[in-house]
């Protein structure tokens, strides 16, 4: 039976990090990469049981692939420490690893804990994330935003949920946003990719649609509406600020830390 490492980054995240590692309590071992957190983070992981690397911050993908470096054994799951491997996830993945399997490369459904509910409805959900994989056939790709793995071959799927708990309320959220819209825009700046009149005014009520009718947002009433207008905000930020960096380029950040 093939033998698993869970692995985790972590920047000031004592308000999840022993939360995360007992969802893992199943695993093999438990690697905590760090990254300079000043809160009791890693206190609270090494008395859970995990073990700790502190290093500096390299991005996102160069931090995953690290911790995956330092694992034990070949097959590993990634979890960020505001998720939780729920017992049923746990236990599907004990069964998957009975024997050697098929694939090299696993999703699993994410499901968000927000404004008071688990989402199961707009871009929120099944939000697919590949989190279980052979780092021999598999390692982290990106650049500054949506990094994922990259399999050697086809992926297989999980059904049971991963549980997500990222924000502690709205406010919260649209400061993630204000985050991740700069990565993404960059990201696309980067990329050649330009912006006009037309992206503003397309994309976001597009971003609604999909969300609130397509992905029936409406079905989780007030929560669903609000969820669908704050992520059609985001693609409206996105892409307000890919045209601001056409005009400025020097209004792009460096290598920003989670």
């Amino acid at each position: 039976m093939p033998k698993v490492s869970v692995t985790i980054i972590s920047l000031n995240e004592a308000d999840h990090i022993g939360s995360a590692i007992e969802s893992a309590a199943w695993a093999d071992e438990v690697i905590v990469v760090d990254s300079g957190s000043t809160d009791r983070t890693v206190d609270i992981a090494r008395a859970a049981g995990a073990t700790v690397v502190c290093r500096a911050w390299p991005g996102y993908v160069e931090q995953k692939n690290h911790a995956a470096s330092l694992a034990a054994h070949d097959w590993i799951f990634s979890l960020d420490a505001d998720e939780r491997i729920t017992p049923s996830l746990a236990s599907e993945i004990r069964q998957l690893l009975a024997q050697e399997p098929s694939r090299r490369g696993y999703r699993v459904p994410r499901v968000t804990f927000h404004l008071g509910r688990w989402m199961r409805t707009t871009d929120f959900y099944p939000d697919f994330q590949t989190r279980l994989y052979d780092r021999r056939a598999a390692r982290w790709r990106g650049r500054h935003v949506h990094e994922s793995v990259a399999v050697d071959g086809e992926s297989g799927q999980l059904t049971n949920e991963l549980e997500h708990r990222s924000y502690r309320d709205l406010s919260d959220h649209l400061d993630r946003i204000n985050h991740y819209s700069t990565l993404a825009a960059r990201q696309m700046h980067e990329s050649g990719r330009r912006a006009g009149p037309l992206d503003l005014l397309l994309h976001p009520p597009a971003a609604f649609i999909r969300n609130y009718l397509l992905r029936r947002g409406f079905l989780d009433g007030t929560a669903g509406l609000l969820i669908s207008l704050v992520n059609s905000y985001s693609v409206f930020l996105k892409f307000a600020k890919l045209w601001e960096m056409q005009r400025d380029p020097q209004s792009q950040i460096p290598n920003p830390r989670p």
